[in-house]
């Protein structure tokens, strides 16, 4: 079983996707709603992968991915945004 962290500050949209993915049997996901407790989390558990939104308060989901980068170069992460914006893809 994979386990996935889930980053959003969206209470609705973090339980709404934890019941769509988990539905598969093949992955657990834990949630978070600030990239604070999401660094927390990672710091004392280990993950197969991180989904991420990317417009978030105080920290957006571009700065999280640098910083897990940081500290786990080969770690998955999948940053999504409700916005069509070109720059945040070439960013």
């Amino acid at each position: 079983m994979f386990t996935v962290l889930y980053v959003d500050d969206d209470t609705a949209l973090l339980d709404l996707a934890r019941i769509f993915l988990e539905m598969s049997g093949k992955i657990r996901i834990e949630t978070a709603q600030s990239v604070g407790e999401a660094i927390s989390l990672i710091e004392h558990n280990q993950y197969d992968g991180i989904i991420s939104d990317y417009e978030m308060p105080q920290v957006d989901g571009i700065r999280f991915l640098r910083h897990v980068r940081q500290h786990q170069r080969d770690l998955p992460f999948i940053l999504f945004t409700g916005r069509s914006r070109e720059e945040i893809a070439i960013e």
